[in-house]
């Protein structure tokens, strides 16, 4: 069977407009009275609701690569690339900072053109060592002859199964430009329908020799920041497509193995956008349930330890904390630790669990 991008008419997509219009109206609604919900917030909360999202988004795109990264330093690094104050930032790595960068590119300067020295850019900064793990690739630049066939393939060594290969390195450079003209011209085309187009297009190009797919994704997320109007993220795809990865490399496939008509992608792509959305509900849940708790907090002051352990529950705490764990989290004496939290409780932001001793643990009050 030939790949998609050996078809004569390659890359004139197809797709059923009339059968995707329902799907696309609905979802369209959804995002529309999400950032209206969210424009009724005000500055503070939608800037911790960007830093949730961009936070999310990041940690999860890699994640689908299998690339799992520190959602502290993730988070510090957004915080501070823009400009926001928040408790408990800790130093992130030039790895982690990198891909921070591109990110927000992509979504916070998504009016300037996608030309390929910015593509560049981008796969520079994922990777600033020069190297894939152990591997030394090609950084800055298109994928070239001597890296050899760009293959997507799974299973043991000698049992190994090509699900799709990418074109020829020789034809990337006409490939690429094809594509971001058609990316910067307007084709009359819904915003969210160009980004599913175009992440498709972009992957099956597969022009680097490696970072496609959060490259990929980046340019979704550009596009979608256009159909928004704001650089302010309120909903992550990536974290949807991470829920839904299996679904998402088998429609990748049979999209690239098969026909111009691609409406089989754009469905799902359509499908997993919208559920991205209802799932920023819960987003919109975390915001306001911190700034409630922030704002009978403050009646009183807390000190800068409280504030970080408060904040790092607040965003998530794996496991119980313990004054043992407050210790280590805010480098003080385990005597202070515990005076510390013996506060919190007195005051009624946190609860003590009914066991005793060593194990003893505290949640923060609902």
């Amino acid at each position: 069977m030939a790949f998609i991008y050996q078809h004569r008419d390659w890359p004139d997509f197809k797709w059923d407009a009339f059968g995707l219009s329902s799907l696309l109206a609905d979802v369209r609604n959804s995002q529309g009275r999400l950032l209206g919900r969210m424009d009724g917030l005000g500055l503070p909360l939608r800037a911790q609701a960007t830093l949730t999202t961009l936070t999310a988004d990041v940690t999860k795109s890699s994640a689908i690569e299998g690339e799992f990264l520190n959602q502290e330093q993730v988070r510090s690094s957004i915080a501070r690339k823009l400009g926001l104050d928040v408790g408990g930032m800790i130093s992130s790595s030039r790895d982690i900072d990198g891909i921070v960068e591109m990110m927000l590119d992509a979504t916070q300067n998504f009016r300037q053109p996608l030309t390929s020295e910015r593509l560049f850019a981008w796969q520079a900064a994922l990777f600033p060592t020069g190297r894939s793990g152990m591997v030394r690739i090609t950084v800055g630049s298109w994928r070239t002859a001597e890296s050899g066939p760009m293959q997507v393939v799974s299973g043991a060594i000698g049992r190994e199964r090509v699900h799709f290969e990418a074109p020829a390195a020789a034809r990337i450079p006409q490939e690429m430009e094809r594509f971001l003209l058609w990316l910067e011209q307007d084709q009359g085309l819904d915003p969210v329908l160009k980004a599913g187009i175009a992440h498709f297009w972009f992957v099956t190009i597969h022009p680097f020799e490696d970072g496609n797919g959060r490259i990929g994704r980046a340019i979704a997320d550009l596009l979608l920041a256009r159909s928004d109007g704001m650089a302010e993220r309120f909903y992550s795809l990536s974290s949807q497509i991470e829920t839904e990865r299996k679904g998402y490399y088998e429609k990748l496939e049979a999209c690239q193995r098969g026909g111009l008509d691609i409406t089989v992608w754009l469905k799902w792509f359509l499908e997993c956008f919208g559920r991205a959305l209802k799932g920023a509900e819960g987003l919109l849940e975390q915001v306001l349930r911190k700034a409630r708790l922030w704002e009978r907090i403050n009646q009183g002051p807390v000190n800068d330890r409280q504030r970080v352990v408060l904040n790092r529950l607040l965003d998530g705490f794996d496991g119980k904390l313990t004054s043992s764990k407050y210790s280590k989290l805010t480098k003080c004496s385990p005597d202070t630790a515990l005076r510390d939290i013996q506060d919190l409780v007195g005051r009624g932001i946190m609860l003590q669990s009914s066991s005793g001793g060593r194990s003893t643990s505290y949640e923060l009050v609902d």
